[in-house]
């Protein structure tokens, strides 16, 4: 069946944007987006790392990953393959193989509103991968599907070009139109939790209400 492609890629915003969110907690993000967006249900199934990078879409029937393999021959460095499978649980998208192939085409991560499977070998790397479950059951390969379409992932809508990043506290997502004023904004919180923080360790932490806590023995 018929893979619709309304873009064979996305523009992304200037590398030092995009990277400047990689020390970003995806909660600061959030908080700093009115606390709206974010996509509800995913859990991150690697090893470790931050997954920074522009959406490059997939909308494909529950089930099905035609159109992810199709996907996969358009992506290039910095892509974060964000795959809208209706949420469904019953047969997995992507396993192994299609994890390789999209780490070797420089594709900063996957983030699926679906299942995968090959659970172990997503584990032990640090390429990232967000999903909804794990199951052994294979895909259909049939379509239909679209690429790079508004999709909706976890309740979230993420449109192509989006900056996406998520990390252990899972997934956020906002226009790369905004991306330069959203960096500006989270790097004070970042800054002031930091200080808070160090203040907890080091016994000098003020509560609220203004008096100094005493935190050691």
């Amino acid at each position: 069946m018929t893979i619709t492609i309304a873009a064979n890629s996305v523009p992304k915003p200037p590398p030092d944007i995009i990277e400047g969110f990689r020390g970003a907690p995806t909660s600061v993000i959030s908080d700093n987006l009115a606390r709206l967006p974010g996509a509800v249900g995913l859990k991150p199934y690697h090893r470790g790392g931050k997954l920074v990078g522009t959406a490059f879409t997939v909308r494909t029937r529950p089930g099905d990953n035609l159109a992810i393999h199709r996907a996969l021959e358009l992506v290039g460095p910095g892509d974060v393959i964000v795959v809208d499978g209706g949420g469904d649980e019953t047969r997995a998208l992507v396993g192994e193989i299609m994890k390789n192939i999209a780490e070797y085409r420089g594709a900063a991560g996957y983030v699926i509103d679906g299942a995968i499977r090959d659970v172990a070998a997503f584990a032990a790397s640090d390429f990232p991968c967000f999903a909804r479950a794990v199951i052994h059951r294979g895909p259909y390969k049939s379509g239909p599907g679209a690429i790079n379409v508004p999709v909706s992932i976890g309740g979230s809508v993420i449109s192509p070009g989006d900056i996406v990043v998520g990390d252990e506290d899972g997934v956020v997502s906002f226009p790369a139109s905004i991306a330069a004023t959203v960096l500006e904004a989270v790097r004070a919180p970042i800054a002031r939790e930091g200080n808070t923080v160090s203040g907890i360790r080091e016994g000098r932490y003020k509560g609220s209400s203004g008096k100094s806590c005493s935190l050691r023995a």
